[in-house]
C-alpha cells in the first residue's frame, strides 16, 4: 500500500479527533433525553417536561464529561502504563533500542519519544502519547529481546509513524470518551439493579429501558471504536517501510509476533487496540472463537504481510 503524505494523514487524523470530541458528548446528550423521556411520569405534556429535566441536567452532564475529559487528558499516560504493565527503560539498561529510535528519529526530524518497557516474555508494542511531552514508545521485554535488530527497528518505524500520523493522539480521544460511555452506562445500569422504588418494587420499565440503553451504547461504542479505520495500520506499515527502507523486516517482525502477542497485564479491550497485533483478539481466538472482520480493531496480519511482502 502507498504510503500516503504526512500531512495529509496529520490533517485527516486532526479532523478526525474534533469530530470525536464532538461526537461523543452528542451522544450521550441523546441518550440522557431519550431516558428523560421514557421514563417521565407526566403522561400530559410528555415532551415539555421532559425538556424541561433534561435542560435542568444539561449544566451537571456537562460538568461531569468535561471533569472526566479534563482528569483523562492529562492522567491518561499514567493510566495507559497501569494497564499494560510498563515502566520507563533506562538508557544505561539497554543502550541498544535506544540508538534504534533515536536513529530513526533523526532521519525523519522528530522529537525522540518516552521509552517504555513492559516485562513480558510475550512480543508487542504500541505507541501512545498526546503530544511531544507525552508521547511514548512501549516495547515487552520479548520483543526486546527476542527480534534481531533489522525487525526491531521496523517495530519502532511502525509505532513512530502512528506518531509522526497522530493516530495515537486520535485513539486516545476515542478511549476517554469510551470510557466516560461506558462508566455512564454502567452507573445506569447498577443504580437501576439495586435502586428501589415504590415501597421496594424496582420499576420494570426503567430496567427495561436501562437495558435498551446500555445496549445502544456497547453498540455505538464498538462502532466508535471500529470507526477508527484500520487502514491507519496498512499505513503504519507502510511508513515503517518507507523509514526503514526494509519492508521485509517488518514482515519478519509480525510473524514472530503473531505467534505469540499476548501481553498478560492487557485486559482492556480499548488499551489493548493501541498494540502493534491486538492481543485481546488473539486470546479469542486462542479459545476457539474468531472476530468478525468487521469487529476487530486490526487487518489481519497475514494481509499485511502479503502487502508488506509486495512494497
Amino acid at each position: 500500500m502507498k504510503y500516503v503524505g504526512l500531512q495529509s494523514q496529520i490533517w485527516k487524523n486532526n479532523i478526525k479527533s474534533i469530530v470525536l470530541l464532538i461526537l461523543f458528548p452528542v451522544v450521550i446528550f441523546i441518550l440522557a433525553w431519550v431516558f428523560f423521556y421514557f421514563t417521565q411520569q407526566q403522561p400530559v405534556q410528555r415532551l415539555y417536561y421532559t425538556n424541561q429535566n433534561f435542560l435542568h441536567f444539561i449544566p451537571w452532564i456537562s460538568i461531569a464529561v468535561f471533569t472526566w475529559f479534563i482528569i483523562a487528558y492529562f492522567s491518561h499516560s499514567a493510566m495507559i502504563r497501569k494497564a499494560t504493565g510498563s515502566a520507563p527503560l533506562e538508557r544505561t539498561e539497554n543502550k541498544r533500542v535506544y540508538n534504534l529510535v533515536e536513529n530513526l528519529c533523526i532521519g525523519c526530524g522528530m522529537k525522540t519519544p518516552k521509552i517504555n518497557v513492559i516485562e513480558d516474555d510475550s512480543l508487542n508494542a504500541f505507541a501512545s502519547g498526546i503530544n511531544a511531552s507525552n508521547y511514548t514508545v512501549s516495547l515487552s521485554r520479548g520483543i526486546i529481546n527476542k527480534l534481531n535488530d533489522e525487525e526491531l527497528e521496523a517495530v519502532i518505524a511502525h509505532e513512530l509513524t502512528h506518531i509522526r500520523n497522530r493516530d495515537v493522539r486520535l485513539l486516545i480521544v476515542s478511549i476517554i470518551f469510551v470510557g466516560i460511555f461506558a462508566f455512564a452506562t454502567e452507573a445506569l445500569m447498577r443504580s437501576v439493579r439495586y435502586g428501589n422504588r415504590g415501597g421496594g418494587k424496582k420499576d420494570g420499565r426503567m430496567v427495561l429501558i436501562a437495558f435498551l440503553l446500555a445496549a445502544i451504547g456497547y453498540l455505538l461504542s464498538s462502532i466508535f471504536r471500529f470507526a477508527l479505520s484500520k487502514k491507519r495500520e496498512y499505513l503504519a506499515d507502510a511508513g515503517s517501510a518507507e523509514m526503514t527502507k526494509n519492508p521485509l523486516a517488518l514482515a519478519s517482525a509480525l510473524e514472530k509476533i503473531s505467534k505469540d502477542p499476548c501481553i498478560e497485564a492487557v485486559n482492556r479491550k480499548d488499551v489493548a487496540q493501541m498494540f502493534i497485533d491486538n492481543p485481546r483478539e488473539k486470546q479469542v481466538n486462542l479459545k476457539g472463537f474468531s472476530l468478525s472482520g468487521v469487529f476487530s480493531t486490526h487487518p489481519p496480519v497475514e494481509k499485511r504481510i502479503a502487502l508488506l511482502r509486495q512494497f
